[in-house]
C-alpha cells in the first residue's frame, strides 16, 4: 500500500515501489492548504479557477515540507502526448503530458484530479520521467512516448502507478472501447478486458488495467501501485469527475542531490 506521511501539516502519499537509490516521489492529497470550497484545501493548480494567491500559499508550503530541491516544472497540460526534457526546458509552463530529467535537483510534476500519474525511474536511478495519462493520452501513446524520450530500454524501467478513478466510477462510451481496440497491437493482452458493461448499457473503465497493458507490451517488467480510487474517496482526493469545479493534486519525482549513486 502507498504510505502515508505527514510534513509540517502536509499529508502526501509516499509510492509504493522499489525505487533506486536516489530516487524520490510524493503524491499530494487534498488537506494542509489554504484554497477555500471547492478547492479545498491543497489545490496545486493554478488553471482551474482558484485564487492564485491560495495556490502559490499550497505550492510554497508544499515545497518546504517536502524538501524539494528545486521548484517543480509545471507542465500546462492538454491531454496530448508531448514530452518535455526538463534538463533543457526554458519556458515557466512548458505545454505537454509528459517530462523526463536525467540532472539531479530537478523536480518533474504531474497534476491530476482523476486522471492516472505514472512514474518512470530507470533501474540505475539515472533517469526518471512522469507523465500524465487520461484515457485519450493512454489510447494516444503517451506512456510509450515518454519511454521513448528516456532513451534507454523499457525492461530498464520500474514504474509506479498514482492515484486514479476507479472503474466503479469511470463511465464511458463506446467511442473509448473502439480507441483501444483499434490498438491492440500496443496492447499486451484484450482492451476489452479493462471494460465492463454496466446497468445504463455504458462502459465502466479501468485506467489502471488500460496503463499495465500498454506498459508491458512496451517492455516494461516491473510496475507498482494502481487501486485507488480518488472519485470514491472525497476525504483524500479531488476529483474532476465527482464534481467540477475542483483542485489538483500533484505527483513529485526527483534525484535526491544528496545522494551519490
Amino acid at each position: 500500500m502507498n504510505a502515508p506521511r505527514v510534513g509540517e501539516g502536509i499529508p502526501w502519499l509516499e509510492p509504493d515501489w522499489p525505487a533506486p537509490a536516489g530516487v524520490r516521489a510524493a503524491f499530494t492529497l487534498r488537506s494542509g492548504g489554504v484554497s477555500a470550497a471547492p478547492w479545498d484545501s491543497l489545490n496545486v493548480g493554478i488553471h482551474v479557477g482558484d485564487d492564485p494567491a491560495a495556490v502559490v500559499e499550497n505550492r510554497r508550503r508544499l515545497h518546504g515540507a517536502l524538501g524539494l530541491p528545486g521548484e517543480p516544472l509545471w507542465l500546462d497540460q492538454v491531454h496530448g502526448v508531448e514530452v518535455v526534457d526538463a534538463d533543457t526546458a526554458t519556458q515557466l509552463r512548458p505545454r505537454g503530458d509528459a517530462v523526463v530529467a536525467a540532472r539531479s535537483g530537478v523536480v518533474c510534476a504531474i497534476q491530476v484530479a482523476d486522471c492516472l500519474p505514472v512514474l518512470f525511474a530507470s533501474l540505475d536511478g539515472q533517469r526518471i520521467g512522469a507523465a500524465h495519462a487520461g484515457w485519450r493520452g493512454l489510447a494516444g501513446g503517451v506512456l510509450e512516448a515518454t519511454l521513448a524520450a528516456l532513451d534507454q530500454p523499457a525492461s530498464q524501467f520500474i514504474v509506479w502507478l498514482g492515484p486514479a478513478i476507479g472503474a466503479a466510477h469511470f463511465e464511458v462510451g463506446d467511442e473509448v472501447l473502439a480507441a483501444f481496440q483499434a490498438q491492440r497491437h500496443r496492447h499486451a493482452g484484450d482492451p476489452a478486458a479493462a471494460f465492463r458493461r454496466n446497468a445504463r448499457g455504458r462502459w465502466d473503465c479501468d485506467l489502471y488495467e488500460l496503463a499495465r497493458q500498454r506498459l508491458a507490451a512496451a517492455g516494461v517488467h516491473s510496475a507498482w501501485g494502481g487501486g485507488e480510487d480518488t472519485c470514491g474517496d472525497p476525504g483524500r482526493y479531488f476529483s474532476h469527475r465527482r464534481g467540477a469545479p475542483t483542485g489538483r493534486h500533484v505527483a513529485l519525482l526527483w534525484r535526491d542531490t544528496t545522494v551519490r549513486l
